[in-house]
């Protein structure tokens, strides 16, 4: 997994960032999801490569490997925009002062957050199985409620740390040979890690309150995405489901927007790495005109 990657480890502040990194040619930061770690990205990263791309793929702060501060009342230390901080000093380490993104899930809500926070700093942004979790609160359904109920229950305070880490092995679900053996056990090792699965409730108590209002302040002062977005969907998920043509809202939030589906389940990156590798390396490869 990850052959002729290097990895490191790279200090911000209180947090210590583990990442992966290997290829030529323009950067591009690959952002993973809820409960994944970087090793998601394992069969879509060297494909990204092969098309002459540098990949960095760092685990989220608290998340898999990386580790943050200690969790504070008002949730600040593990919003977006503290993360979004991360990915941009871990690239300075690195050597790119301007790079390419593409964020997946909780990993979207990173790459809108520093998009629109430093936005002379992103080139491309993709966006994958995701909206501004602003929109999603602005159109809660029973259907919603119903089928995302974990966002409410993980924003609940220390109830659900004792429930998940009472028996991490049947609170999260991960199949070995969909997954990849090498991906699976570095999952499996990070949710059974009562830290990890802190921080990971604390991106969701992030996003209920100091994320949301992030994003109301940026429409109201009418920020946007500035470079080229894409937006890709899982068609075997539910975001079209919920809410129809996922560009349709998108739109609003970037200017220059295209995008579509990908005929797999959320775990995008480990069911269809070769159509969405694809996606990527077309959307990111910049054509002389």
């Amino acid at each position: 997994m990850f052959e002729d990657f290097e990895a490191r480890r790279v200090r911000v502040g209180e947090a210590s960032i583990f990442v992966r990194y290997g290829g030529q040619g323009p950067p591009v930061v690959l952002l993973h999801g809820h409960p994944r770690t970087s090793a998601t990205w394992h069969r879509v990263a060297p494909l990204l490569v092969q098309a002459g791309f540098t990949v960095v793929c760092p685990d989220l702060r608290g998340y898999g490997r990386s580790t943050g501060p200690a969790p504070t009342p008002d949730h600040t230390e593990y919003s977006k925009r503290a993360v979004a901080g991360d990915v941009v000093e871990v690239m300075r380490s690195l050597g790119h002062t301007r790079f390419a993104l593409a964020g997946h899930d909780r990993g979207g809500a990173v790459a809108l957050r520093l998009a629109l926070d430093h936005p002379d700093t992103v080139s491309r942004v993709a966006l994958i199985d995701c909206l501004p979790v602003s929109e999603h609160l602005s159109r809660i359904t029973a259907e919603f409620a119903t089928q995302w109920w974990h966002w409410f229950f993980f924003a609940q305070p220390d109830i659900p740390e004792r429930v998940i880490n009472a028996d991490p092995d049947r609170w999260y679900h991960g199949d070995p040979h969909s997954m990849g053996q090498e991906n699976h056990d570095e999952w499996r090792a990070a949710t059974r890690n009562p830290d990890v699965v802190r921080a990971m409730l604390e991106d969701y108590r992030a996003g209920l309150t100091v994320d949301r209002r992030h994003e109301e302040e940026d429409r109201a002062a009418g920020r946007r995405i500035r470079c080229p977005a894409l937006a890709l969907w899982s068609l075997r998920d539910d975001l079209e489901d919920l809410y129809g043509d996922p560009l349709r809202i998108w739109r609003q939030w970037a200017p220059d927007v295209r995008g579509h589906g990908i005929d797999s389940g959320h775990h995008v990156a480990e069911e269809a790495p070769r159509a969405l590798a694809s996606s990527l390396a077309d959307f990111l490869t910049v054509r002389p005109e």
